[in-house]
């Protein structure tokens, strides 16, 4: 998927990158598989504002993505290949033999007519899940469950891709795209193959307003702000962003940078091998 750029006749036109969608064969949606998406603009159930920098933006619908594969043994084929407006990668639509439509992520190499099958039978090829047991060494997957049955979680957006490092004990060892080596239980599935859709990371907004159709508000910096406003607002001038004696905070006093937010006796520390930092996690 190539990525355009744009004669700078205008400023923004200057830095815009967009994807020219020449992977994408089926412009409308599958009716039966989406549903609306309500817009929350940030707000709860009571009407206060929890997330800020959140509202406006271009109507969305979501793609009902079956992530479990649970359909096993029967073969279906790809119909087309979609965009989905709420997530980096593309989707593909399967169709199988007795009718059944449903979407999965799509992965590179997968075009439109390749037959894949998911199960405890199937063969370890592009597009297929596959137990983790059943799947060769150093084979890059996608689509990982982290408990058996529960669908995949790990490992869905564009271009990532994990590595099959060894089997052993029930566990599969799996090299996570941030570095991180973690323990699997082997009966979960994966998808073999990089999640397609490979040049997102070369995308850039270039302009406020493509922002803006994401649902994206601006936000105005803190140290920016009155000390009324944010514990890092005021001072005489302007400040090096926090890099004096100031220390970077949200409004609420929670430090931005340096501050470990996960929980030391969290329980899924004892299936992580070598934290994404490159160093062993010490087992409680």
């Amino acid at each position: 998927m190539p990525v355009k750029t744009f004669r700078p006749l205008t400023p923004s036109t200057r830095y815009i990158t967009i994807s020219d969608y020449s992977d994408i064969t089926k412009r409308k949606p599958e009716k039966s598989l989406v549903v609306i998406r309500k817009k929350t603009g940030g707000r709860n159930t009571h009407g206060r504002v929890t997330a800020r920098g959140i509202g406006g933006g271009h109507k969305q619908k979501i793609r009902l993505v079956d992530f479990k594969r649970n359909k096993h043994g029967v073969e279906a084929e790809v119909s087309a290949i979609e965009y989905d407006p709420i997530r980096t990668a593309r989707l593909a639509l399967l169709t199988y033999k007795d009718g059944e439509k449903r979407y999965i992520i799509a992965p590179v190499g997968l075009k439109v007519g390749a037959k894949v099958v998911s199960g405890p039978t199937a063969p370890p090829d592009t597009g297929n899940s596959v137990l983790l047991k059943h799947v060769p060494v150093g084979l890059p997957i996608h689509n990982i469950e982290i408990m058996p049955g529960r669908g995949a979680q790990m490992v869905r957006s564009a271009g990532s891709a994990a590595t099959l490092m060894s089997v052993d004990d029930g566990y599969a060892q799996i090299r996570l795209p941030s570095g991180e080596i973690r323990r699997v239980n082997e009966n979960c599935y994966a998808t073999i193959g990089q999640v397609g859709n490979t040049e997102h990371e070369n995308v850039v907004l270039g302009k406020a307003g493509r922002s803006r159709h994401r649902g994206i508000r601006p936000i105005s910096r803190g140290v920016a702000r009155n000390p009324v406003d944010h514990p890092n607002g005021g001072g005489q001038g302007k400040s090096k962003s926090g890099g004096g004696w100031q220390q970077l905070t949200s409004p609420w006093g929670l430090i931005a940078k340096g501050y470990r937010t996960r929980i030391k006796t969290k329980e899924s520390n004892r299936f992580i091998v070598v934290r994404r930092d490159g160093r062993p996690m010490k087992q409680q």
